[in-house]
């Protein structure tokens, strides 16, 4: 079974591809245009930069007009389907926000995703009742977030942690984002008992950072961010900037590369996968008394 692949990225991977080949035909995107009989030059240019599903017949078109080899061609050919389909995996995700959608396609395909959360549980490891909580605290400053839709994506989006050659995915957490305040009792304790089905997976882990301990080693991120990587090591890694009205895409080896360090560091102040399962169990309440297990002597 081939591996999956991330559409998003395949977009970006073919851009940069089919920009570097007019180049190299030394053709400015007017005359390319001008030669396909398209109205415009913008439909060509949100292709180079990524930012539209190609469709294949306009791919194969530009590489007419490129006179490329058979072999590239043919690779090309399958980057382009990969990006304008997703191998069919796509109907899952109709009902997404573009913003969810976003990483959706970043996870399909990854191989690796490293997430650091300074403040809420990432929304991969969200159970069903903390998801809708965040998405209705949300609402505060977008109302018309469709809050069951945005819920069901959000659990959509978590099978990528079960597929078959699913993502080595670890979580960084601040100790913030493990705080139940404001959280129902009833909610947290299933978030959490949630967040310790899914750090048992041999692909999943989650480290916490005690608290305050980036800001004292003397450098804390300014917001949430993920690092993804893929199979293909010539698809670009990407990182994602999470802010509050939309979310930024970083590809270039220097950004990637510096919050990759940043992951690095972060991961050596925090506790360890085992300790960090430790932690989260001494919050568990047990069911049968309501109370949480007892301080060894």
């Amino acid at each position: 079974m081939p591996l999956p692949t991330s559409p998003v990225i395949r977009r970006a991977r073919l851009g940069a591809e089919l920009r570097q080949l007019r180049r190299h035909a030394t053709l400015t995107l007017e005359q390319v245009c001008d030669r396909l009989g398209w109205a415009s030059t913008s439909k060509l240019s949100r292709i180079e930069l990524g930012q539209s599903r190609p469709d294949l017949a306009d791919v194969l078109d530009l590489l007419d007009v490129y006179q490329v080899p058979t072999a590239q061609r043919e690779a090309l050919i399958v980057i382009a389907r990969d990006a304008a389909t997703g191998r069919g995996w796509w109907k899952s995700l109709s009902e997404m926000s573009e913003r969810q959608r976003t990483y959706a396609e970043l996870e399909a395909g990854a191989a690796a995703i490293v997430e650091y959360q300074p403040a809420v549980l990432p929304g991969l490891l969200q159970s069903a009742a903390y998801a809708r909580l965040r998405v209705e605290a949300g609402r505060l400053v977008s109302p018309d977030i469709d809050v069951e839709a945005d819920v069901r994506a959000r659990l959509a989006r978590q099978e990528v942690l079960g597929r078959p050659h699913p993502p080595d995915y670890t979580a960084l957490l601040d100790e913030a984002a493990c705080d139940p305040l404001g959280v129902p009792e009833e909610v947290w304790q299933e978030q959490l008992r949630h967040l310790l089905g899914l750090a048992g997976r041999p692909n999943v882990t989650v480290r916490v950072l005690p608290r305050g301990a980036a800001l004292r080693a003397g450098l804390h991120p300014l917001a949430p961010f993920s690092c993804y990587s893929f199979p293909d090591p010539a698809d670009p890694r990407t990182v994602m900037l999470e802010t509050l009205t939309t979310d930024v895409r970083l590809g270039t080896e220097a950004d990637v590369e510096r919050y990759q360090r940043t992951a690095e560091w972060l991961a050596a102040l925090a506790l360890d996968a085992g300790e960090t399962l430790a932690w989260l169990r001494e919050q568990l309440v047990d069911p049968s008394n309501g109370h949480r297990p007892a301080d060894p002597e």
